[in-house]
């Protein structure tokens, strides 16, 4: 078993840095205008021909009301009716896709993110379940991965149902905090209730998996109330829990703009908040995945760290990393092999690209070879905490010493202050240095030199 984390201040304050979420390497902050719908041709035949199983993501960018802090693409309106439009052409890009995949490809994991999916009406997600059934291979036995966010506020014991009926057997929750004077100031009222109520459907429905998410570094939150918070949500024992740093980014995300910044916690009371977070999961019998991700020792994520094979990629922590993902929507981003594409962020500009019977593929990236070895150093250590040396130098043909040569001052100060143990043929990240696993990542990311900083979010 993982040894627990070890708060430290000191180490904290120091490493606290702005960096990316590494769900991919290189990040999308590397994406060009060079890559195109050839590439991803390319891509899906290669993948066709070595029958590589299948990650699909679906984008449903629609949201009844607008939530402050949200960093999402996404589009806010009333007019149920907007979204036949986008179905139409989604339909389209499914059918695109699908015709230049083999049919014994299976798809072990879907998730539906967005936006809100269930924004959809119940006919509208029978139809585009229908649709990916008809041109993907889905499992019929509930033995996939197949995910779906909800807002409790969009959902009813109707709508799981249906959705347990149309094959989903996992949700994650979106909560971010239960404090009424919270939730004003971000324009999310959600009651606990209504959160329960949509839990306890999903556990008497028997969906596998239940994910909750919050935030913490909110507006009008103080450590006392978060930690109320925190303990509501560990009784209705969500199987896993994502906390996240609230990054306020006005100048990038407009709806930031309508938050008070003056009643935002300061940085002392984040790393109480965070703290308490983890002392109140940690107590509870949650276990510590990484990168804001707990879960219960018998979950998948868990029990997978344990035994090494871990993986990340665009839906975050995942048991399913050895999948070809296909990203289908508005801005979804797809990793086909050594291919990363995204389609056109842009609504408009994706539906009039498919209604010429284009694909909206409008950037990414192909991965060289000095990406595809950073990427797998990377993947370790934020998936295992530990790499292993003597992996790493027989998949790539390297002497990881040698190569990695100039990066040897910045690991051994690492190792000096206990974020890590340096030996001859291993890296291990220390209970200390858990916390701060995006830093020890960021040492050998290759571009972050170039890269403006402001555009991530900082560790903790």
């Amino acid at each position: 078993m993982l040894d627990a984390i070890r708060w430290d201040t000191d180490l904290i304050r120091r490493y606290d840095l702005a960096g990316p979420r590494y769900t991919s390497y290189p990040t999308a902050v590397q994406f060009n205008s060079q890559v195109g719908t050839f590439d991803l041709f390319h891509a899906l035949r290669d993948s066709r021909k070595a029958l590589r199983p299948l990650s699909l993501y679906v984008h449903v960018p629609f949201c009844a009301n607008i939530c402050y802090y949200c960093a999402c693409n996404k589009v806010i309106t009333k007019d149920r009716g907007r979204a036949q439009s986008y179905l139409q052409r989604l339909e389209q890009e499914i059918q695109l896709i699908a015709c230049h995949l083999e049919p014994a490809q299976k798809v072990e994991q879907l998730h539906f993110g967005g936006g809100t999916p269930t924004f959809l009406s119940h006919d509208e997600l029978r139809q585009l379940m229908a649709h990916l059934r008809k041109h993907f291979n889905l499992l019929d036995d509930d033995s996939g991965d197949y995910g779906i966010e909800i807002d409790p506020r969009e959902a009813d014991w109707s709508t799981m149902g249906l959705l347990r009926e149309l094959g989903f057997n996992r949700v994650s929750i979106g909560l971010q905090d239960l404090d009424p004077a919270v939730q004003r100031a971000v324009n999310r009222l959600q009651s606990l209730e209504e959160t329960r109520a949509v839990i306890d459907a999903a556990r008497t429905l028997q969906f596998r998996s239940i994910n909750i998410d919050l935030i913490y570094g909110l507006p009008k939150q103080t450590p006392e109330n978060f930690a109320r918070t925190v303990e509501e949500v560990i009784s209705l024992q969500p199987d896993r829990l994502s906390v996240f740093n609230y990054a306020h980014l006005p100048e990038r995300f407009m709806p930031q703009r309508r938050i008070n910044s003056h009643e935002l916690p300061s940085p002392a009371q984040k790393l109480e908040m965070l703290q308490r977070t983890i002392e109140q999961l940690t107590a509870a019998g949650y276990r510590y995945i990484g990168m804001d991700h707990f879960a219960l020792p018998d979950d998948e994520l868990a029990i997978a760290q344990e035994e090494q094979t871990l993986q990340r990629n665009f839906q975050g922590y995942t048991t399913h990393g050895h999948c070809d993902l296909i990203g289908l929507g508005v801005s979804a981003i797809s990793q086909i092999g050594d291919l990363y594409c995204q389609n056109n962020s842009d609504l408009n500009q994706y539906q009039n690209t498919l209604a010429a019977a284009q694909l909206a593929t409008s950037r990414g990236l192909v991965c060289n070879a000095d990406d595809r070895l950073r990427r797998a150093v990377i993947q370790q250590l934020i998936c295992n905490f530990s790499l292993e040396f003597a992996e790493i130098e027989q998949a790539f043909n390297i002497d990881f010493q040698g190569y990695f040569g100039a990066l040897w001052p910045q690991l051994q100060g690492m190792a000096n202050d206990g974020l890590i143990k340096l030996e001859r043929e291993r890296i291990e990240v220390l209970p200390a240095g858990r916390l701060l696993v995006r830093s020890v990542c960021m040492v050998f990311d290759a571009y972050l030199e170039q890269q403006n900083r402001q555009r991530f979010s900082r560790v903790i």
